[in-house]
């Protein structure tokens, strides 16, 4: 005891720099069980570590079984290049609880000496059984100046054709490109499945997209205290065209935002939903799980 009392004080500051790279707690479990319908597994392991310190042998399983622990039950894994896209296909082989979307990110495509020769990778992966969407494509003004535009619509307008050819969900990336993206898919004629990743919309925005049939995928920016606009379109969205996500390990929700994101936080996001759009939890946890089944199921 004398020994711990003589130890100096950790400063709040100090604190907080040593909490950072540290998963936070396990939150509450969802009544009903739920999917995670877009993370990077890959990314989430090698930037941040196992999410609640499960074996280094199998981390993937580890990852699940901390989200599984809380009540997700299923995970999409998301693809931004050729690589990480064949490696989520061959995760989704091996692992049951996940399933795997293919795709070159919007930012990807500009720095591509070949893309038409990183699409026909992307095209044979999208053949594989348990890979149930291509995505995230999509447009990013944020990122990518003018003068990568041209590139980032043409392989837009590639994966909406692959997607529309193997009949499979498609995950946008739309950041600061909200006209843009619905200019291009109402040319080329949207999926039967399309699901705005991370969605960044207001309600003017939501309600373009409501109409559309899409759905839209709420990530833990909807915790946020300047996200005002965003609960707002979260609100008018009905609740069958609802999704939820991490994007880990980014996005962390509140209280944690800063912290490393994994699957097994979707919890909080859910309850914020549910009284952002003043849904029970338990219905609105079946509902979710029913869309994600729809758009990527059956896992």
């Amino acid at each position: 005891m004398l020994s711990l009392m003589s130890e100096p004080t950790e400063t709040r500051r100090e604190r907080a720099a040593r909490r950072a790279g540290e998963f936070p707690p396990a939150p509450e479990p969802l009544p009903r069980p739920v999917l995670d319908s877009h993370t990077h597994l890959d990314l989430t392991l090698s930037e941040a570590g196992v999410p609640g310190g499960g074996p280094a042998d199998d981390p993937i399983a580890a990852a699940v079984g901390a989200a599984a622990t809380v009540g997700v039950d299923r995970l999409v894994q998301v693809g931004v290049d050729v690589a990480s896209s064949r490696w989520g296909a061959d995760v989704a082989d091996s692992h049951p609880a996940v399933l795997a979307t293919v795709a070159l990110h919007p930012n990807e495509a500009p720095r591509l000496a070949d893309l038409d020769e990183a699409l026909r990778e992307i095209e044979s992966l999208a053949a594989r059984d348990r890979v149930r969407g291509i995505g995230e494509t999509g447009m990013d003004f944020f990122r990518t100046g003018d003068e990568g535009r041209a590139a980032q619509e043409e392989s837009f307008r590639a994966h909406i054709a692959i997607a529309k050819r193997h009949d499979k969900a498609l995950v946008i990336h739309d950041r600061d490109a909200h006209a843009d993206v619905l200019r291009i898919l109402d040319d080329e004629g949207a999926p039967d499945t399309v699901v705005l990743h991370c969605f960044s919309g207001d309600a003017d925005f939501a309600r373009e997209c409501v109409r559309r049939g899409f759905l839209l995928s709420f990530a833990g920016t909807v915790t946020f205290g300047s996200a005002g606009p965003l609960r707002e379109a979260a609100a008018l969205t009905p609740v069958d065209q609802i999704l939820v996500e991490t994007d880990a390990p980014y996005l962390t929700p509140m209280p944690y935002r800063g912290r490393p994101n994994a699957s097994y936080l979707i919890p909080l996001t859910v309850r914020a939903l549910a009284a952002t759009t003043g849904t029970d939890l338990d219905e609105l946890c079946a509902a979710i799980s029913a869309t994600g089944d729809r758009a990527f199921g059956p896992w």
